[in-house]
């Protein structure tokens, strides 16, 4: 039996790992008392004593706690954005290509994607790779993502009976263009520039939507040849294409609320395309992903465990 353990369980996305592992039997979770969970002799214990260490922290935090582990066979998932442009951990979207899926199983260090990140590259990284859209281009993406991808004190800001009124309408962050996912998302597409990124919280738990919009003139293909693409490159549940999985011509951040896969669709006309990813921010877009990347690493199918429909 598999040894498991996770470094922050006690934030929202260790929280999370923690309710998808627990009715699993072929894993033992490794914990540690409320009083030890921050002690460093403890951790470093726990993380050099288990097959795999999910690393829910604070990018700091996330490198010190790799810098404890001495044993060799331990998988390291993080989950920060510390690693996710280090050449030394694997990108843990294995989806995205034969090599990364090849990579994430063999790998002892993985970088779980971030969540905005997430979509933008599922969208983005197969037009790349096929010669459709040239790594030169200049791209926008908007985000619109629930309240809890902002952490324990934003869960409770927006759940407080006493709250700023402000907190009932969206919200747009990241102002100043130097939002933390930026770099991952030009290095994993292989664009030379980030994108324009414009990040949007709003007043419901979970969920996500990410959309691209393009004009035809910048593609050397066609919607429907895109849309085909999706289709050939995203053969399972956890990554697959839809044709309109809108609601009456409304498309809800939070379709994929509390499930662990995602959803690309293409919309627009003949001029203007518009390339979108649904997901849970928490799911495929966090936790979910972790848990996939752990899977593998153990010879297991990938959706071992998530909650898919």
């Amino acid at each position: 039996m598999k040894r498991v353990f996770i470094d922050g369980s006690a934030g929202t996305t260790g929280l999370r790992i923690r309710e998808r592992l627990a009715s699993r039997s072929d894993l033992e979770l490794v914990t540690l008392s409320e009083d030890l969970r921050k002690d460093p002799a403890a951790r470093k214990e726990a993380l050099n004593s288990c097959d795999a260490a999910f690393l829910c922290l604070p990018d700091d935090a996330a490198r010190e706690a790799v810098a404890m582990v001495e044993n060799p066979d331990v998988i390291i998932l993080d989950t920060s954005t510390a690693h996710r442009t280090d050449p030394r951990f694997a990108y843990g979207f294995p989806e995205l290509s034969d090599a990364h899926r090849q990579a994430v199983i063999s790998s002892k260090r993985i970088a779980v994607p971030g969540c905005h990140a997430s979509g933008l590259i599922a969208l983005i990284y197969p037009l790349v790779e096929a010669g459709i859209l040239s790594p030169d281009e200049k791209i926008s993406c908007f985000s619109l993502t629930g309240y809890s991808g902002g952490g324990k004190k934003m869960i409770a800001e927006y759940e407080d009976e006493g709250r700023d009124p402000l907190l009932g309408a969206p919200r747009q962050y990241a102002l100043g263009q130097t939002h933390k996912h930026l770099k991952e998302m030009a290095a994993i597409t292989g664009l030379k520039n980030a994108p324009l990124f414009s990040p949007i919280v709003a007043d419901f738990y979970s969920g996500m939507e990410v959309s691209v919009p393009l004009f035809a003139s910048q593609l050397k293909a066609t919607s429907d040849e895109i849309r085909a693409l999706y289709r050939a490159k995203y053969q399972t549940l956890l990554v697959s294409y839809a044709d309109a999985p809108d609601q009456g011509g409304f498309l809800s951040a939070g379709s994929l609320s509390g499930l662990d896969r995602m959803v690309v669709t293409v919309d627009g006309n003949d001029e203007r395309i518009l390339l979108t990813a649904l997901y849970d921010n928490l799911g495929k877009g966090a936790s979910g992903a972790a848990i996939e990347c752990m899977n593998l690493c153990f010879g297991l199918p990938a959706d071992e465990g998530l909650k898919l429909l």
